[in-house]
């Protein structure tokens, strides 16, 4: 039987101009991989890996490359604001797409300000800011008073770009990702031409010094945060001029040469380390010197001081790119949620020109608050990465639905091999969430249970009787507290029990997500009620 709620004739949001052409949408995505996780990515991996930490750039490019097919094909596929938190509410309802939702959103509210605080605590690390403009508390490494002045300053300009709308924000994000790219590629050229260890790859306990574990670990430390971003141009798509044309095309560029970038990346800091800091283990690979400014240390010590200050005018430059493109995304994602009855109408909103203010003041606004109870980067990054796998795996569980419910919509570009990628890129997702450990993972589905019971609040208040869709959204709790079992049994985090045993923990995640994958697939709503899903966001369909 239907379950299909009432749909209105009149949409909820306002109008969005599609002005964002290919070069736009592919910049948005390597300006948002290329963030400052080059910056700190790299050093926080060997730390973790060792000279194995290239093993989990490529892992993780692997890993995020079957996902962003996926996102390839959905974004070309439905092409509008906030895309990533719509794909499952075609496919399974109002509950699983306010998941996504939800998901999507509080991964990207916390990116803007997790830029803020890498551009920080990088320049911070300078001997001449620490002395003369610190902005960070010696004794808990919390941001002190000046610290939270220029937080704040940092957070009202990117505020300030977005409300200028997206075909701004895409023209300027532009020039300022070329920047971004040519900074680290000079960077890898004239270190690695200056100083080269090849024996650094075996030295220190050896190519693997922490095993496998240590790679995986690696993976939630920095690698996955600063490859991910890949979807942000899907999540503009409301936006794009040709999104069917020019979407699929924008991802997949931009994750291959975000993956490149960053494994060089690796591979030459690895061999520019001086090899009596690493002679014993991989704990302190830039000796005494410093814990944050490693690119800046790097360019000093084989004495690039030039290539050292361009570095630090990278690291206001290339965090603060990425924190106006999150911002701006975490604006869309909120518009998208506010097309949904159970949320206040005003988040899908826009003014004469388009842009949806409330949705980005709110996001500005939350942004700030974090500073205060996440004031590190480090502090930040694994909760971003565990919300980033849930979004990430509610994806191809969409795309598996909706070729099925959905297959005579026009699709300019299809994944490969569905049947092995589709499922293979899930169980990725799941893998991240574990290296994540326990202690992510449970405040990861504590903070969707928050988002649910918002919503079914909401839905009570409105009448509008979503709630008879949670049938078709059983899957997600057996998934999510699936997962969490898992974690807890598993090798990674710090509450762990250790009760599964190396490689039979990564079956044991890989046979539940091809379970939860399948079942899920064949709970997804029958074609007519996806077309009645589908038909909400006409007014933006249409326009394709």
């Amino acid at each position: 039987m239907s379950v299909t709620p009432e749909v209105h004739d009149a949409p909820r949001a306002g109008h969005l101009n599609r002005t964002v052409g290919f070069y736009g949408l592919m910049f948005v995505s390597l300006g948002s991989i290329i963030g400052s996780g080059w910056l700190l990515g790299a050093l926080n991996a060997a730390e973790l890996a060792g000279p194995a930490s290239i093993l989990a750039w490529f892992l993780a490019a692997l890993m995020l490359g079957l996902l962003a097919l996926v996102y390839a094909e959905l974004g070309a596929t439905y092409p509008v604001a906030g895309a990533g938190g719509r794909f499952s509410y075609y496919s399974h309802g109002s509950v699983a797409g306010f998941t996504a939702g939800w998901a999507a959103w509080l991964q990207a509210v916390f990116i803007a300000p997790i830029e803020v605080l890498a551009c920080i605590e990088y320049t911070n690390s300078v001997g001449w800011v620490e002395d003369h403009f610190n902005m960070i508390q010696a004794d808990n490494g919390f941001l002190n008073v000046r610290g939270y002045v220029v937080a704040i300053a940092l957070m009202l300009l990117f505020m300030t770009i977005n409300l200028a709308g997206a075909e701004f924000l895409s023209e300027s994000n532009t020039y300022v990702v070329l920047w971004k790219f040519a900074v680290p590629v000079l960077a890898i050229l004239v270190v690695a031409t200056l100083e080269f260890n090849g024996g650094n790859f075996t030295t220190g306990g050896g190519f693997m010094p922490h095993g496998m574990h240590g790679v995986f670990a690696a993976l939630t430390g920095g690698v996955v945060f600063a490859t991910q971003g890949f979807e942000q141009a899907v999540q503009f798509a409301g936006e794009a001029r040709n999104p069917r044309r020019d979407l699929s095309r924008a991802i997949l560029i931009a994750m291959l040469l975000g993956a490149v970038l960053y494994s060089a990346l690796q591979i030459a800091l690895i061999g520019a380390v001086n090899p009596s800091d690493v002679a014993h283990n991989w704990d302190a690979p830039l000796g005494s010197i410093s814990n944050v400014g490693a690119w800046y240390t790097l360019a000093l010590a084989v004495g690039a001081g030039w290539l050292a200050k361009v570095i630090l005018v990278d690291a206001v430059i290339s965090p603060a790119g990425t924190g106006i493109v999150y911002l701006g995304t975490t604006a869309r994602l909120s518009y998208a949620l506010g097309e949904e009855r159970e949320m206040p109408a005003s988040l899908a909103s826009t003014n004469a020109k388009g842009v949806p203010v409330v949705s980005i003041l709110l996001a500005t606004v939350i942004g700030m608050v974090a500073f205060g109870p996440f004031p590190s980067w480090n502090s930040l990054v694994n909760a971003v990465t565990g919300a980033t796998a849930v979004m990430y795996g509610m994806a191809p569980i969409a795309l598996g639905a909706l070729r099925a419910s959905d297959a005579e919509r026009p699709r300019t570009y299809q994944v490969p091999m569905p049947g092995l990628v589709l499922p293979a890129s899930f169980a990725s997702a799941n893998l991240i969430l574990y290296f994540g450990g326990f202690d992510t993972m449970y405040k990861v589905i504590g903070a969707l249970v928050l988002g649910l019971a918002l919503f079914a609040i909401g839905s009570s208040q409105a009448h509008t009787g979503d709630l008879k869709m949670v049938k078709h959204a059983l899957w997600i709790p057996v998934w999510l507290v699936g997962m969490l079992v898992i974690s807890a049994l598993g090798r990674y985090g710090d509450s762990q029990l250790n009760v599964l045993p190396a490689w039979i923990d990564l079956l044991a995640v890989v046979g539940f997500s091809y379970a939860v994958y399948f079942w899920a697939v064949r709970l997804a709503l029958p074609h007519d009620d996806v077309q009645a899903q589908l038909a909400r966001d006409a007014h933006q369909l249409a326009h394709i």
